[in-house]
């Protein structure tokens, strides 16, 4: 009798359409191939060009990865021409028109799903594409989703919105958030806008995300259990335990071109960054980089660019202002910082690469902006951190970095600078703030070195996830296995 072995299964993937979101949602689409998973990933065409790219290798070495593309129709919903991510935009009055025009791409995904023989086993979808849950509805497919946040935030936001503590407080009163393993203690004004009465963007949506994500089968999760075990434990229990730990993700590249070309094409080239690390001795320099989608106003950018210069710590520099750029280079250049600097400083215009950087042993510390996927991919490193948090969930990134990791060491900040509203707060932390932050962190002693340690360590752990047995690598293989398993449910 002839062995029945079991059928390929397919899933659909659904990025969204912002750096932080897409670059670790084609990551998952990599795992699950090598899983022995197809995978079609929905995407629009220039998204595809700028981001599909680091999976060539992938693909020809065979993994059963494709890009299906919808475009997406610039006139009807007052896009510009190519401005299919969010830091394609000129500013972020578009965003709303972009979501609008990915959603329009539902009606033709539903029609692929439609046409084809056998419908996917499962979609896996930005938790922000909520026309995905729709459609996993209408065709009865599990939706497994990914919002890019790790187990400590996702508790810290659910016993928020339990609790109601912050409602009874006034903005600058500092209070518990109640029913965590750790005394976590935040101010109202540095919560995401979900909880934060002083955001523009207010309305039904986070209502809806709520309701679109409590229909989910389950969530993906870019992290892993030994960096935060009892998190994903208490997470596990709300999610009836359909919560997968499948990362870092970042570590599923393994060599240093597919670091350099992870997300876009960089604006220096490897060699030259490499050449310029390779001079510095080891663990003595400061790498400041504020994230993808960084609109920080450039007189906020001058205090950091000051406070660099007066650590007298050899440093790179990335930056990023959005559409105010001119005005910071204007800065740079007749107050001729870069020259002054030139010996010791580096300076990257546009897009980094930051994998390649960070696992460098020069480098001795992390200036961030507390996106979920810098503080990973630097905890991957092995790299201790000066934390600035900007908005959303990036406060509650800071906590756990530096209260319950013990990797970092904080700049001070009080407010969330909501996205768009850069120009209304300016300032918000001074040279002499930054500067102090990043002496702390580099000062030689017994503080640093155990944070040294520390992040070390949680590197080893990282890499260890992800190698066959690990925690991450067992949990895709559960999720693949589950999926296969509700799949066998539905043909019965």
């Amino acid at each position: 009798m002839a062995l029945q072995y079991p059928k390929q299964l397919h899933f659909l993937v659904i990025p969204l359409g912002s750096p932080g979101h897409f670059i670790p949602t084609i990551d998952i689409a990599k795992l699950l191939a090598q899983h022995g998973v197809q995978v079609t990933i929905i995407s629009t065409p220039v998204n595809t060009i700028r981001f599909g790219s680091i999976l060539d290798q992938a693909i020809q070495s065979g993994l059963a990865i494709t890009f299906l593309d919808f475009p997406i129709r610039y006139t009807e919903f007052g896009l510009p021409e190519g401005c299919e991510c969010v830091d394609d935009l000129p500013n972020l009055s578009y965003a709303k028109a972009l979501m609008e025009g990915y959603a329009s791409i539902q009606i033709l995904v539903e029609q692929h799903i439609e046409k084809l023989e056998r419908k996917p086993d499962c979609i896996v979808s930005d938790s922000f594409m909520l026309w995905a849950g729709e459609t996993a509805k209408k065709f009865k497919i599990p939706r497994v989703i990914f919002d890019g946040m790790n187990c400590f935030t996702q508790m810290c936001n659910h016993m928020l919105y339990v609790s109601k503590v912050y409602e009874s407080v006034g903005d600058s009163d500092t209070f518990v958030v109640p029913g965590l393993p750790d005394c976590i203690e935040l101010k109202k004004s540095q919560l995401p806008f979900m909880f934060n009465p002083g955001a523009r963007h207010r309305g039904d949506f986070h209502e809806k995300l709520r309701v679109s994500e409590a229909e989910a089968y389950g969530v993906v999760v870019n992290s892993f259990q030994e960096l935060e075990q009892e998190y994903a434990n208490e997470y596990k229990k709300i999610k009836g335990d359909k919560v997968w730990c499948i990362g870092p993700l970042s570590l599923c590249y393994k060599d240093a071109s597919e670091k350099v070309q992870r997300g876009n094409k960089s604006s220096i080239k490897e060699n030259e960054c490499l050449e310029w690390l390779e001079s510095q001795e080891t663990g003595s320099v400061i790498y400041a980089c504020l994230g993808s989608i960084s609109r920080i106003e450039p007189d906020q950018l001058v205090e950091l660019a000051l406070a660099l210069e007066a650590c007298k710590k050899p440093f790179i520099w990335v930056v990023r202002a959005g559409h105010k750029s001119e005005k910071i280079e204007k800065w740079i250049d007749e107050n001729g910082f870069e020259e002054r600097t030139k010996d010791r400083g580096l300076l990257i215009r546009g897009w980094a690469p930051q994998l390649l950087v960070l696992s460098h042993p020069a480098i001795g510390g992390f200036l961030t902006h507390c996106g979920w996927n810098s503080i990973l991919e630097g905890i991957c490193a092995g790299v201790s951190m000066v934390t600035w948090p900007q908005f959303q969930e990036q406060f509650y990134n800071e906590k756990f970095v530096v209260q319950v990791l013990k990797i970092g060491v904080s700049v001070g900040a009080q407010n969330v600078v909501h996205l768009g509203e850069e120009e209304k707060f300016g300032v918000v932390v001074k040279s002499e703030e930054f500067k102090k932050a990043i002496e702390i962190l580099m000062e030689e002693g017994e503080e640093r070195e155990d944070r040294q340690k520390r992040a070390i360590e949680l590197g080893i752990l990282a890499r260890k996830s992800i190698e066959d047995g690990g925690s991450s690598h067992e949990n895709m293989r559960r999720l693949i296995e589950d999926i296969r398993n509700q799949t066998s449910i539905r043909e019965v």
